[in-house]
């Protein structure tokens, strides 16, 4: 999924400069940190764009602008990912921005329209392939993603709800697992970026920030509910046509969407004193911890897992 390619830049890219002293937030305006974040993010956009064009736009020739409705795909899975992307840009740019000493409503409101611009290139870029096209689904949950971070920033001062991601290998059978390399690669990072029936999104809610402070609820305790789905061998069906031209229908093979309730653990909510752990918390909080889960699904099964991810 080439919308996490920009998603990993910009994590490693944060990630790999972090010293505790450099990383703690001004309390002022300070033009030389404004000039780093600047940069960084310009650099970021660069190399975003240069590696997507490698990944994905290189092998497909360009076309006049035009636009593909995609909304019914992968049973929107897809959506919640553009979503997701979305919501952890913006929150990345809102906290380079508060460390630059910008005051917190400019840098959320600033923030998120990072985020959004970041998701929206990529959405241009699509509409001049012949491969793709500007998804107006897509545009929208862009913003959706955005605006979740936004407004709890400005209305909390703090993300109560964060999005999160986890993904898990799936085992095809042999019949189909040539179609599914084809579709998402072989690769950990091809799998996890693209292989649809392996991700789930999630709302990973804390309680505690909505209860009395006085409260015994443990703060770094979340509850999360997940979206999934599982059964999925093409965009809108699970009809394709093999190498020779020969339609292959695997109807048969039902594709269910999933739900998923779960504790989790905000991890930005761990107290320490250290920026850098800080830092590695936020990090952390992209994703979603290990845990039991119940899920219930489209084919009407209930499940329960010891661990899931």
């Amino acid at each position: 999924m080439k919308i996490l390619c920009s998603l990993l830049l910009i994590l490693i890219s944060y990630s790999s400069s972090a010293q505790t002293s450099f990383l703690t937030p001004s309390d002022s305006l300070k033009k030389g940190r404004v000039l780093t974040v600047a940069g960084s993010w310009v650099g970021i956009y660069g190399t975003t764009m240069i590696g997507l064009n490698a990944l994905w736009y290189k092998n497909y020739p360009r076309s006049s602008f035009h636009f593909f409705d995609d909304n019914g795909e992968w049973n929107q899975v897809d959506k919640v990912g553009h979503s997701y992307t979305a919501y952890i840009e913006s929150q990345w740019s809102t906290m380079a921005f508060q460390w630059a000493g910008m005051k917190k409503n400019k840098a959320a409101i600033l923030g998120g329209l990072t985020g959004f611009t970041l998701q929206t290139t990529i959405e241009i870029l699509d509409g001049f392939s012949s491969k793709w096209g500007f998804s107006v689904g897509d545009i929208s949950a862009n913003t959706l993603g955005s605006a979740i971070n936004v407004s709890q920033n400005l209305l909390w001062n703090e993300q109560r709800i964060r999005m999160k991601f986890s993904s898990h290998p799936v085992k095809y059978d042999e019949e189909v697992k040539t179609r599914a390399n084809d579709l998402y690669g072989t690769s950990i990072p091809e799998l996890v970026m693209k292989d649809y029936n392996g991700q789930t999104y999630w709302l990973s809610v804390n309680p505690y920030s909505f209860i009395k402070t006085e409260s015994k609820f443990p703060k770094w305790l979340n509850i999360a509910v997940g979206y999934g789905a599982a059964g999925m061998l093409g965009g809108f069906e699970n009809k394709w046509n093999d190498e020779n031209g020969n339609e292959i229908n695997r109807t048969d093979i039902k594709r269910t969407r999933q739900f998923y309730l779960t504790p989790d653990i905000s991890f930005s909510r761990i107290k320490t004193n250290s920026h850098f752990l800080k830092t590695i918390f936020e990090l952390a909080d992209v994703i979603k911890f290990p845990a039991p889960a119940l899920e219930y699904n489209t084919a009407g099964k209930l499940k329960g897992y010891l661990i899931y991810f």
